[in-house]
Formats: structure tokens, sequence, C-alpha cells
């Protein structure tokens, strides 16, 4: 059974650091696509980074320079660090995953990150 499990969110002021994970389980993120979504009040789910070993790392502009997507695969375990963090990064963070040339399958429940001015 393919399981998510976001963790590591949480209340942090502007300029501040967190690390989120993404422990995955019933697949081996080596032979897929994982990736970071957020979504904030009134507003849709958009993506962050993902990884991929076929495809490299891929950042959405806004957190370009900010953000670092890592894994380790022994863990299975996918990582967003987020660094110099805005009151606009506030969101609940998601992570899913799909095989190349298909859409996105499973989603985890969210951690939500707080970023006080």
């Amino acid at each position: 059974q393919v399981q998510l499990v976001e963790s590591g969110g949480g209340l942090v002021q502007a300029g501040g650091s967190l690390r989120l994970s993404c422990a995955a389980s019933g697949f081996n993120i080596r032979n897929q696509i994982v990736a970071w979504f957020r979504q904030s009040p009134g507003k849709g789910r958009e993506f962050v980074a993902s990884i991929s070993i076929g495809n490299g790392n891929e950042y959405a502009d806004s957190v370009k320079g900010r953000f670092t997507i890592s894994d380790d695969t022994f863990k299975n375990t996918v990582y967003l660090q987020m660094s110099s963090l805005e009151p606009e990064d506030t969101a609940v963070y998601f992570c899913t995953h799909r095989r190349p040339g298909e859409g996105w399958a499973s989603w985890g429940r969210g951690t939500q990150v707080t970023v006080s001015a």
C-alpha cells in the first residue's frame, strides 16, 4: 500500500528555515518523480519542487535559490529544505509522486508551514 507521510512543518519567523520530510512507503522513490506542492487558503495547489533520478531537480520560480529538494534513497524519504522563508510561503505542504509520463498518484495529508512577519 502506497503511503506518503509529511512532517517538519511549524511556525517560523520571516527569514527563518525549516526542513520538511516526506517518508514514502509502498514504492521506491528511485523509480519515480517525487514532488512537493503547497496550498494556502483561497488558492489552488501549486507546484514547489520535484526530484527524480532521470529528470533531476526542478523548482518553482518563487522558491528558486531559497528551497532545496533532496532525497535519502536508503530511507526512501524526500526532503525540502526551506530557507529565507517569507510570509507568502505560508501554506500546507504536500508531497506526491508519479511515474514518468503519468499523472500525480498518491498524496500525503500535508504539513502546515506558517511564516510570521
